[in-house]
This record gives C-alpha cells, structure tokens and sequence, in this order.
C-alpha cells in the first residue's frame, strides 16, 4: 500500500481561462471537493506532480495556491448534505 497524505488545495484565480485549467488539474487528483477547496490524498510523487502542473497554470502575480498537509486526520465527518467518500482504497474508516 501506498503512503498517502491528507491534503487541503484551494485557489484563488481571476482569470476564467486559468480558473478552468486550475480545476481541471485539482480534479484529477482531488477525492473531494467544493468550488475551490479539494481534499486531496497524496502520494510523495503526486504531490510533486500536483505542484508542477499548477505551477504551469496559475500566473504567481494575480492567483493564489495553496496545498496544506492536514495532520491526524484519523476520522471523516461530515455534516449538512455532505456525502461520504466513495473510494474506500484512500479512505481508512475506523
């Protein structure tokens, strides 16, 4: 099994055209998400991949990326009409 980390991405993109590519990258890695915030579960490997390929996208001067490490996260809950993941080979419920 592979060594996978919880992640938070989110952006903050002005431009329609890079905002789109900005989502279509992040759903490709992303187990989750709303708008733009994604959960994320990372592979060393993905991660740096992750980063590189948003690192073409966004313009550093006018848009925003963010990739936080989410320590201890041992329980998923969730609340409202928030569905529960469906991919049980990244999740650990327990």
């Amino acid at each position: 099994m592979t060594n996978r980390q919880l992640y938070l991405a989110a952006y903050d993109i002005s431009c329609n055209r890079r905002l789109r590519k900005a989502l279509t990258v992040l759903r490709g890695f992303a187990s989750g998400g709303q708008k733009s915030v994604f959960e994320c579960f990372l592979t060393p490997a993905e991660k740096a991949q992750l980063l590189a390929e948003m690192g073409l996208v966004i313009d550093p001067v006018e848009d925003r990326f963010i990739l936080l490490r989410l320590a201890g996260a041992k329980h998923i809950r969730t609340l409202g009409k928030a569905m529960p993941p469906q991919d049980g080979s990244f999740f650990y419920v327990g």
